[in-house]
């Protein structure tokens, strides 16, 4: 029986479609274009390849094309009876994930792992920081994830791909000396990752050492290619490092070049969350606003993502709703997320919908507002998904709150408890209390 990379068996006769689809996953784990263009070479050698169908559908669906997405995924389960029990069990798991059945799924991940370690995809679906676990809505995920790997990292030996994801994992963790000797490892073992750049940027973001992380993601960038999906996310990550250094020239030169809508790589989620972030934190840190690019922004997020679904994503739709003061959307979204949270569809529950109130209070300049919104969530910020880069952006909103009410000891003891070794803190009027 032909097997994947990973030494999985296939259900295929086709060697030309087991080729396809083993490139097709190592082009989708590694966050290189062509991935969808190789599943369908291994369809169009093997019609009947399930696998290569759900492979196909996890693409389509990191694409935002969530209609295409799920017909990929119905044809691998029409498809499903004639598979092996790995493959059926792989699929069954992404079909509760896009269903967005949260604890089925994470039922269906730990017993598939259990059986079949090496099933990289769906480690992969997991593992990412804003994956399975990390959209779980549950305080205590970081840890999960990174507990997760290590259970699985004597099945994989020092394979870069893997060893990658261990290290982000361990990083988000606070695990830093484990995860920076892993992603160092990572990189060299193989370049050609995104998820590997990726991991670098995270490590050494939460070790703060500046200097080194721009310049591997500047020489890094270099020769990713542009259409790559992890491109416009990596210049977020390298114009947060620019605003930090004080070289806002730069920043904006990489918001203008990836990050802004028209120029962005990823799908919209990525999009949204990574246009509103640089723009908030831009602003958190004493740059002017551009009110035409939260206009659109605005506009964009409406249209793209009109309903509630992915904790992070909603967040940035949330802030875009705050600047452009669109009180009737911002309470529909709320409103929209506190009835899945009833239905059990929506993990963190009221926590969006309280941050909404925050968020909105400190835009109008009502800092006393914002602070007695805010300060209560500040242990929960996990419970949205993403990373802890990622929710530097709700802290260092209630920083500047603390700040805007002259609330001085307030912002120090907030400082006093950021975790140990974290990039700093670009945020206006900081050096007051530093």
């Amino acid at each position: 029986m032909l097997r994947d990379r990973y030494d999985l068996a296939l259900t295929t006769a086709s060697a030309a479609a087991r080729d396809a689809y083993v490139q097709a996953s190592g082009l989708a784990l590694t966050f290189y274009p062509g991935a969808g263009e190789a599943y369908d070479r291994a369809i169009a050698a093997d019609p009947g390849f399930a696998l290569a169908h759900a492979g196909k559908a996890q693409v389509l669906m990191r694409q935002g094309d969530v209609g295409a997405a799920r017909a990929a995924l119905a044809t691998a389960k029409g498809l499903a009876s004639d598979v092996s029990e790995r493959e059926a069990s792989h699929i069954g798991f992404f079909d509760l994930v896009f269903a967005g059945q949260t604890e089925a799924a994470l039922s269906a991940l730990h017993a598939h792992l259990a059986a079949w370690p090496r099933d990289a995809l769906v480690v992969a679906s997991a593992a990412n920081p804003n994956g399975l676990i990390g959209g779980s809505g549950r305080i205590g995920q970081k840890h999960q994830i990174a507990a997760l790997m290590d259970s699985l990292a004597p099945n994989y030996d020092d394979d870069f791909w893997f060893v990658s994801y261990h290290a982000m994992a361990l990083s988000e963790d606070g695990q830093l000396a484990l995860a920076r000797a892993k992603i160092e490892r990572s990189v060299a073992a193989n370049p050609n990752n995104a998820h590997g750049a990726h991991g670098f940027a995270h490590v050494f973001y939460e070790s703060g050492e500046l200097d080194t992380a721009r310049s591997f993601l500047s020489s890094w960038l270099s020769t990713y290619p542009r259409e790559g999906f992890f491109y416009g996310h990596l210049s977020w990550h390298l114009s947060l490092f620019e605003i930090q250094a004080g070289n806002w020239t730069e920043a904006l030169r990489l918001y203008h070049d990836a990050i802004a809508l028209d120029r962005h790589s990823g799908g919209p989620q990525q999009k949204v969350s990574d246009g509103a972030a640089f723009l908030w934190r831009s602003e958190l840190a004493g740059h002017p606003r551009d009110a035409a690019a939260w206009r659109a922004l605005h506009g964009y997020a409406n249209n793209s993502l009109p309903r509630p679904g992915n904790g992070l994503a909603d967040l940035h739709v949330i802030l875009a709703q705050a600047v452009m003061r669109d009180e009737a959307a911002l309470d529909t979204r709320a409103r929209q997320i506190e009835a899945l949270a009833r239905e059990g569809r929506y993990p963190s529950g009221s926590y969006l919908p309280a941050l909404a109130g925050g968020f909105a209070a400190f835009e109008r300049g009502d800092f006393s507002a914002a602070i007695e919104t805010l300060a209560p969530l500040a242990g929960e910020n996990e419970r949205v998904g993403g990373s802890r880069a990622q929710h530097d952006l709700i802290e260092f909103t209630l920083l500047r709150a603390y700040l805007g009410a002259n609330r001085l000891s307030e912002a120090r003891h907030l400082l006093s408890v950021r975790r140990p070794g974290a990039s700093g803190v670009p945020v206006l009027g900081v050096a007051a209390v530093s």
